[in-house]
């Protein structure tokens, strides 16, 4: 059955004004406010401007991520590693991308210990794909990294900015069942992208999905007020019996109301999927009916 969770930070205030980054000095708050907001998941960050005191670094740090997440019903099943936009794979030196190469396979590795399922590899904005050598070498990357994938059981999902027919193609070439897409509804949507295009290339290797809304061509806005075509959305991935998570990345709302924007956000979510069938839902909150 899918599940409703959140981009780690998205329940805290913004740390120094970024738009999405670790949490660095209020993570653990993090946990009693899902529950809070009734999510069900989150998907934590593993970037460069948290690492020094990321808990996924260290045994301390997992052992009290877990307690939290047992103590607050709210899993980790997720890592989104931004890491890899601040120290992309491509369009660097060999060397470079071997040490690159050798922190996924650490981070994978990390993962397992911590029972988390997959890592969301992005490949958008700088770490974007733009050439047959950049399509090579996301090939072999994410093919070095299969035999930890296998001993972890932790599954990859690709974020692309890839139009339908090229995207499939990457896939063509990586058939492994660990390998995975990861749909961003925000992203495709600021690209042009059809959803029914698209999710009808990649049909069962979907694993996860992105939930935001992004202005064609601009940025990320509210639910509902840029051109994420949701309904289509809601309505292919029915149609190909998508079971996985969707992940909140919203538009931020106003800082120290976190917790009440992510519910509002879950129930425009739930609204969609309970018109579909995808959740077995009784009637929606108030919450959602007064604030939109």
């Amino acid at each position: 059955m899918s599940r409703i969770g959140i981009m780690q930070g998205r329940l805290v205030r913004p740390v120094e004004g970024r738009f999405q980054c670790f949490p660095r000095a209020s993570w653990e708050a993090e946990f009693p406010r899902a529950a809070q907001a009734s999510i069900e998941c989150i998907e934590w960050i593993w970037d460069e401007c948290g690492a020094d005191v990321n808990p996924l670094a260290s045994e301390d740090g997992l052992h009290n991520m877990q307690a939290l997440a047992a103590r607050y019903g709210v899993q980790v099943r997720s890592v989104c590693a931004d890491y890899f936009m601040d120290r992309p794979l491509l369009r660097v030196e060999p060397e470079e991308r071997q040490e690159r190469l050798k922190h996924l396979l650490w981070l994978l590795d990390r993962c397992g210990k911590a029972g988390i399922e997959r890592v969301v590899l992005p490949f958008v904005d700088a770490s974007r794909i733009d050439t047959d050598e950049d399509r090579d070498n996301v090939v072999a990357c994410v093919t070095a990294a299969l035999a930890v994938a296998e001993r972890t059981r932790v599954e990859l999902h690709l974020e692309t900015s890839l139009p339908p027919r090229p995207f499939a193609d990457l896939l063509e070439s990586l058939p492994h069942p660990l390998v995975r897409v990861n749909y961003d509804s925000g992203n495709s949507a600021s690209l042009g992208y059809d959803p029914a295009e698209e999710l009808a290339a990649y049909v069962e290797r979907i694993g996860s999905v992105h939930i935001k809304d992004r202005i064609r061509g601009g940025s990320t806005v509210p639910l509902g007020r840029g051109d994420a075509d949701f309904q289509a959305v809601f309505a292919c991935l029915e149609k190909i019996d998508y079971q996985g998570d969707f992940i909140l990345q919203v538009a931020r709302g106003i800082p120290g109301d976190e917790v009440q924007w992510a519910r509002h956000n879950r129930a425009f979510v739930q609204d969609h999927l309970a018109r579909r069938g995808a959740l077995a839902v009784g009637h929606l909150s108030d919450t959602y009916g007064a604030l939109r």
